[in-house]
């Protein structure tokens, strides 16, 4: 096995133990202040790290898009992510990250890179409601210790969306989406830390039809389904007679779907449970790690027709 094989092989193994490793940088002084901050993202959706290359600038291209790199063959937008947090880069943005995210390649410029740091999922905690609109959460670098560095981890779903909003869009006016029929009595389940993801799948289901019930992580999916459990029990019934199947996220804080899919298949109670995971971490790796925890399907964000397609296949293999 070679050296990229290994590294892509301990990175896949690392989703058994619920951890992941963050790839750490910095965009610049903060707004008002003098700190330079750290973000970080999933090495997972990052392809390559260069130093800046030659940016071509583009005709009306929007604010934040600095312009297109010619890298390998293949024209990448280069976006200012230091101009959308609103941070000062006073040493200049030097390095490009080069990202596929939900099938869709983009390069992002930021000041410097520090470092790649292994985390478990459970030092991961929600940004939501703490004023960051753009980070969807906090990552503790060094565990659960009093004073832990802290680096944002930026919701690029939300960024995407907002500098590209003709081809990030949800359920687009005019295209029509397939109705689907749960079994009676029953509603999806769904998970996904990303406000602006948990808007386009409540988009795409109710175009379906099709009841649900959205959480904001997998901790919050796996708390409510066993609440739905224990409630089905007083009634004589089974969380299957209520929760028609579960639709995850891959990336989110505290318990991130890779664990919340384990829980549910090793668990009796839910074994029996459908679970598709809807993510934006593409590639056969992810494809690879997703059967390993038992998911019946995979599906990458965000499509309604094709998200409806699947929710159909699954639902009519469990019958």
């Amino acid at each position: 096995m070679n050296k990229e094989m290994r590294e892509i092989d301990e990175r896949t193994n690392l989703a058994g133990n619920s951890m992941f490793e963050l790839l750490l940088f910095r965009l610049g002084e903060a707004p008002g202040t003098t700190r330079r901050e750290l973000f970080g993202i999933n090495v997972f959706k990052v392809r390559e790290i260069l130093v800046m290359p030659e940016v071509t600038v583009m005709v009306n291209a929007p604010p934040s898009v600095m312009g297109i790199a010619n890298i390998r063959g293949q024209m990448i937008p280069v976006i200012n992510l230091a101009a959308i947090t609103g941070c000062n880069p006073t040493k200049g943005l030097g390095i490009l990250l080069v990202t596929e995210f939900a099938r869709t390649t983009q390069a992002f410029a930021v000041e410097e890179v520090k470092e790649i740091v292994r985390l478990g999922w459970k030092h991961v905690l929600s940004a939501e409601g703490n004023g960051g609109g753009l980070v969807t959460s906090i990552a503790r670098l060094d565990g659960a210790a009093e004073n832990t560095r802290l680096a944002q981890v930026l919701d690029v779903e939300q960024i995407l969306r907002d500098v590209f909003p003709d081809q990030h869009k949800g359920v687009q006016e005019g295209v029509v989406v397939p109705k689907l029929t749960l079994p009676p009595g029953t509603v999806v389940l769904a998970a996904d830390d990303s406000a602006v993801a948990r808007m386009m799948i409540e988009e795409g289901l109710k175009a379906m039809g099709i009841p649900y019930i959205m959480t904001k992580t997998g901790q919050e999916a796996w708390d409510r389904l066993q609440s739905i459990s224990d409630q089905a029990a007083t009634e004589g019934k089974t969380a299957k007679d209520k929760i028609a199947l579960v639709l995850t996220d891959l990336e989110m804080p505290v318990m991130d779907g890779f664990t919340l899919t384990r829980n549910i298949k090793q668990d009796p109670r839910f074994k029996s449970l459908p679970v598709i995971i809807h993510s934006s971490l593409t590639g056969t790796t992810n494809e690879g790690h997703v059967k390993s925890v038992g998911a019946d399907a995979y599906i990458a964000k965000f499509q309604a027709d094709e998200l409806a397609a699947t929710i159909r296949e699954v639902l009519n293999k469990a019958k």
